[in-house]
């Protein structure tokens, strides 16, 4: 097979060439740049019918898109610049290889900023603007690895010191600098968490999109805003990167800006090493429907190009794979020649015309001032399209022959004295020998601080920084939902049906109704939320051009630019995001909103986890609904639907609270509650409440149990008249299995028990926890006593708990319990059946509740053998899964 950079095609017919060129320079004359764009379409289209199966239109020339004459009038720079770039280098590095010294396992990373060091600067200096009284400034998502470089900027701008420098990955102290950015470790500093690599994408696509959610209701302006997102080519292939594009381009958020570093380099190798990631990028980007600004060759080409009359220059660089490309970046100039000005005559002649000097010079635009700064400006004047930048820089750009643009440079976490002295003298670093011995932080004269400051004085102030100036909110009182706490009246409802009641009792809230924000993936009339289309409209960007198939019904699908759902279709990761927009806009807008995402809830922690774990990062406060939750609520859906373990997961993220509530009233008790918390008294949590579409009578709420509610437990009902034999504890649907368990248990053998509502085992573990820890450490005072224990304190028996999902639920408590403690759970895959077959299969029925209870009650000595066979026999309890729990 021929070489791919031989594939070279001579023009044949020149004159023919022309005249089509001609055609269509008069087409742009005479007409205007769309009818010119309309024809080549019909052309490309016209040549695909007759089976040519090349590319056509998604990729363009492997050049810069804007043109050398394209400078957008980027102010003058003196040597001050230069001197700010060569301090932010070598400070980003003294910083790293100081933590180093201190432990070689702290690690760090040196490449990755020093490749984009030069994208962020011109951001710094002329683009990212902070917020102001007048306006809100710009989010920025940074690239994970880069951050070194940010805190060496904020240094120089006196926001950190020497002593935060010097504890770079030393958070224990209490001053040290977060590894990557952590809005929960630097709550004032770090807008985003994105090294989690592919989250920083997706969540600004959607942050962009809520940004216009906002704008669209009327709730906070958001004018000349941009949202960036800097990304490296390789974190690309994350599904989360791409697969949102889509929606961005679809609601024409022109607010929005990625730019990928493309330093053609991986963890470990090249990103496409047998292709070229740029025009990869280009063709995706492109299809989804985003303009695409290619920064590819810095200045020094500018002359290269111009002499390229023929274009095989042009084609010589889309052919060279990036594998090659990469090998350009440290060559030197004989190299360079061989590598770009042979294949013909042309080519050859072509760099006969250039001195080495001028091939020296050759280099990538993601590292040339003026490039990015026309790049930037055109991407911020771009209307009606998002737009992606894709920046050819160099990993380990200025590190040394042995760093930069090797496959090694992402591991480099040391550097030798002749490599320091190397920087130094590349970058012009004015350090002395002994700086360099010691790594010596510089500090800056009064003229780089001044020109610093001013910098950032004229876009607003310091950035990146957190600003959580938001105002609480006015949160209804209880008796808001007081039809939740009276119960159903007889009627049997799922608390899914009583959380869509609530909400609609919310949004009758005259203080908070518009800061609500109810998000759905694509399950609106499953969940019984249909009602709220005609009531507050399902947001469209663009309202709602056709008429919906079902307008002449009560409840049909209505669209508006001011609706206030978020109907995702079917797309749980960019739901989380949106709920995520929402959930930290009371940081990012100065404004709180209040978002409640309702979803089947074996597709959120289990499906979005990672996303998850980044709301806790972020301090998002808001509420997650996971609806038909539980192994055995779900008839029919089988082992792919039926969640019996989110609680689990969600009790892993510490600033999510969690909830399993049986009847309405405990959901109103812990809505309510969560309102208070989050958006009066502005505590960093969010909720996770699981609910049940299982119908069933709710009774009222009954007096002094509010606080029982949220702290985890309260006792629901008494089995009996004489002193307590055995306590059962349930949640979630299994609650009315414990309470007919007590019933039978009355019934046939005269046992007195218990029931309590356990609405939240992760919090009475919480909360145990916390006071163990307390008595561990504080010996002086008096031993404190948990909830838990306290709650109990009168009874030292059986424990028996059910749970719809898997024992390690229940099990959180147990090293916390004095009492014998048996649990049930729903371990194994889940099955489709009835609701009544499923809880006979896993065991947590009422009868094998009861069942539990007795065996229990022998163990510790207070029934005899001969019962327990009796209540073996009559609750036909079988050995046929003593062996297959798992199965």
């Amino acid at each position: 097979m021929a070489n791919p950079i031989d594939r070279f095609q001579l023009d044949s017919n020149a004159a023919e060439t022309k005249e089509w060129l001609d055609s269509l320079a008069a087409v742009v004359h005479f007409a205007d740049l769309d009818r010119a764009a309309f024809l080549l379409n019909r052309l490309a289209e016209a040549l695909r019918r007759t089976g040519y199966e090349g590319e056509i239109g998604l990729t363009t020339s492997y050049q810069n898109t804007l043109p050398a004459s394209y400078t957008a009038n980027m102010p003058e720079e003196g040597d001050v610049v230069a001197k700010l770039s060569s301090y932010m280098r070598w400070n980003a590095l003294a910083m790293v290889l100081r933590s180093g010294k201190v432990a070689s396992e702290l690690g760090g990373h040196l490449s990755t900023y020093a490749s984009i060091a030069t994208l962020y600067e011109v951001g710094f200096d002329y683009f990212f603007k902070a917020d102001t009284v007048a306006r809100s400034g710009d989010l920025v998502y940074f690239q994970g690895h880069s951050i070194p470089g940010i805190y060496s900027r904020a240094f120089l701008e006196g926001r950190l010191t020497k002593k935060n420098l010097d504890k770079f990955r030393q958070e224990v102290c209490g001053f040290g600098l977060s590894s990557y950015p952590h809005p929960w470790l630097m709550p004032d500093f770090w807008q985003f968490p994105t090294v989690s690599m592919g989250l920083g994408p997706i969540a600004a696509i959607y942050q962009a999109r809520f940004a216009r959610y906002l704008h669209n209701r009327g709730l906070k302006e958001q004018a000349a805003r941009y949202i960036w997102a800097f990304c490296g080519d390789g974190e690309m292939d994350e599904p989360e990167s791409l697969g949102a594009l889509s929606i961005a381009a679809r609601e024409r958020l022109d607010n929005l800006i990625f730019v990928v570093n493309c330093n053609m380099q991986r963890l470990d190798g090249p990103v496409r090493g047998n292709g070229k990631i740029v025009q990869e990028l280009e063709s995706i980007f492109k299809g989804a429907g985003w303009k695409v600004l290619k920064l590819l060759w810095n200045s020094a080409w500018d002359k290269v190009f111009s002499l390229d009359n023929q274009g095989f220059l042009k084609q010589k660089l889309e052919n060279i794979l990036d594998g090659d490309m990469q090998r350009f970046a440290a060559a030197d100039v004989t190299e360079r020649r061989n590598l770009i000005f042979t294949g013909n005559r042309y080519l050859e002649e072509l760099g006969g015309k250039l001195t080495d000097e001028e091939i020296a010079a050759l280099g990538f635009g993601g590292h040339d001032r003026k490039k990015i700064y026309a790049t930037y400006k055109a991407a911020e004047e771009h209307q009606g399209q998002p737009v992606v930048i894709l920046a050819h820089s160099v990993k380990g750009y200025g590190l040394g022959k042995a760093t930069e643009g090797m496959n090694i440079a992402h591991n480099q976490k040391k550097l030798s004295t002749s490599e320091l002295e190397y920087i130094k003298n590349r970058f012009n670093i004015p350090v002395t020998d002994e700086d360099i011995e010691n790594l010596a932080y510089i500090e800056p004269d009064s003229e780089t601080k001044s020109y610093l400051l001013e910098r950032r004085a004229a876009l607003g102030g310091f950035f990146p920084s957190r600003n959580t100036n938001s105002q609480s909110l006015i949160i209804p009182e209880l008796t808001t939902l007081t039809p939740m706490l009276e119960g159903s009246s007889g009627r049997e409802i799922s608390t899914t049906m009583a959380f869509v009641r609530i909400l609609s009792l919310l949004l009758r809230d005259p203080e908070i109704k518009e800061r609500i924000v109810p998000i759905v993936p694509d399950e609106s009339r499953t969940f019984g939320m249909e009602g709220l289309f005609r009531q507050i409209g399902i947001y469209s960007a663009v309202g709602q051009k056709y008429d919906p198939v079902d307008k002449g019904q009560i409840m049909y699908y209505k669209e508006s630019i001011d609706g206030q759902l978020l109907e995702e279709g079917i797309n749980e990761a960019g739901a989380f995001s949106s709920w995520l927009a929402a959930a930290t806009s009371y940081s990012n807008n100065q404004l709180a909103m209040i978002p409640f995402y309702i979803y089947y809830s074996m597709f959120g922690f289990q499906r979005i986890g990672d996303l998850a774990w980044a709301a806790g990062d972020a301090r998002a406060r808001g509420f997650l609904l996971g609806a038909t939750a539980g192994r055995t609520t779900l008839a029919g859906e089988g082992l792919q639907h039926t969640d019996g373990h989110s609680h689990v997961m969600s009790s892993l993220i510490p600033n999510c609270v969690s909830y399993d509530p049986t009847y309405s009233y405990e959901l109103a008790v812990i809505i309510q509650n969560g309102l208070e918390r989050m958006f009066e008294k502005n505590e960093d949590v969010f909720f996770y409440i699981t609910l049940m579409n299982e119908n069933y009578i709710h009774p009222k709420l009954p007096a002094n149990v509010e606080k029982g509610i949220i702290k985890g437990m309260y006792k629901l009902d008494r089995e009996g008249n004489s002193e307590t034999d055995v306590v059962l504890f349930g949640c979630g649907t299994i609650l009315r299995e414990v309470e007919q368990a007590a019933k039978i248990l009355h019934k046939d053998y005269n046992i007195s028990s218990d029931v309590w509502s356990i609405t939240s085992f992760t919090e009475l573990k919480r909360d145990a926890e916390n006071v163990e820890h307390q008595n561990i450490h504080d010996i002086s005072s008096s031993p404190r006593q948990s909830f838990l224990a306290s709650e109990l304190a009168y009874f030292d028996g059986p424990v028996v708990a059910a749970t719809d999902y898997v024992r390690t639920f229940p099990e959180q408590i147990r090293p916390h319990l004095d009492n014998p403690y048996y649990t049930l759970g729903t371990d194994g895959f889940g099955k489709s059946d009835t609701r009544a077959n499923l809880r006979e299969y896993f065991g947590v029925n009422a009868k094998k509740i009861a069942y539990m209870a007795m065996f229990a009650l022998y163990q510790e000595n207070i029934i005899t053998i001969e019962k327990l066979k009796d209540a073996y026999d009559r609750y036909e309890i079988s050995t046929e899964r003593a062996y297959t729990l798992y199965t």
